[in-house]
């Protein structure tokens, strides 16, 4: 599971380190989110799915490994929140 988060976009509401605090926080400038695990282990996929869903600007994204060659391709792709759409989570 690859974590990209996009300070820019974010609008510091919280929702990322209210739903994941182990992987997630908040800046003390304007409470942007801050990565604080970027290799977080398995066991924490489903709170990281879940705080990329409730960011209402979709600063983070998801992206999910590629299954190997022949393999299902369930769970592939990226996962995020916003405006623009949602997908995943």
């Amino acid at each position: 599971m690859e974590i990209r988060i996009d300070r820019e976009r974010c609008l510091g509401a919280g929702m990322c380190a209210l739903t994941a605090p182990e992987v997630f926080d908040q800046d003390t400038e304007g409470g942007r989110v801050l990565l604080l695990d970027a290799d977080p282990p398995a066991a924490r996929a489903l709170a990281i799915r879940r705080a990329a869903y409730a960011c209402p600007s979709g600063a983070i994204t998801v992206m999910e490994p590629r299954p190997a060659a022949g393999g299902p391709a369930a769970g592939a792709g990226a996962a995020n929140s916003g405006p623009a759409g949602r997908s995943g989570g």
